[in-house]
């Protein structure tokens, strides 16, 4: 009796452990408007985990097209060009990534993305 007991307690924690883990990971949400990302007037890098999701915003305000383009890190990505919506990516490996809107990288439309290991 007592082993039937250890084996359905150690099957319910794994059970709990399993549906926890994925929602252990966090969503960050950043600002896309028109020339910056992140939210104006802050800093332009953010710090993430692996397994975080990143979501880009467009404000409603936005004017001017502008997508995420990943330019130098680990993995490379790439949204559509909009002026609405949201754009999303699961980040699976560290490391920095460099972030430009590709249409105005010449105005400052720029941000840095660290990823950090798992802690």
């Amino acid at each position: 009796m007592r082993k039937l007991f250890a084996l359905s307690l150690v099957a319910a924690v794994a059970g709990v452990l399993a549906v926890a883990a994925p929602a252990m990971s966090k969503h960050k949400s950043l600002e896309v408007d028109d020339n910056y990302f992140v939210e104006k007037g802050k800093p332009r890098t953010v710090a993430v985990h692996v397994g975080d999701t990143v979501e880009w915003e467009w404000e409603d305000d936005a004017v001017n097209p502008h997508n995420v383009t990943v330019k130098k890190g680990p993995v490379k990505f790439h949204s559509k060009t909009k002026t609405s919506g949201t754009y999303e990516k699961k980040l699976k490996k560290a490391g920095t990534y460099k972030i430009v809107c590709t249409i105005h990288a010449s105005q400052g439309m720029k941000m840095t993305l660290k990823v950090k290991p798992k802690s």
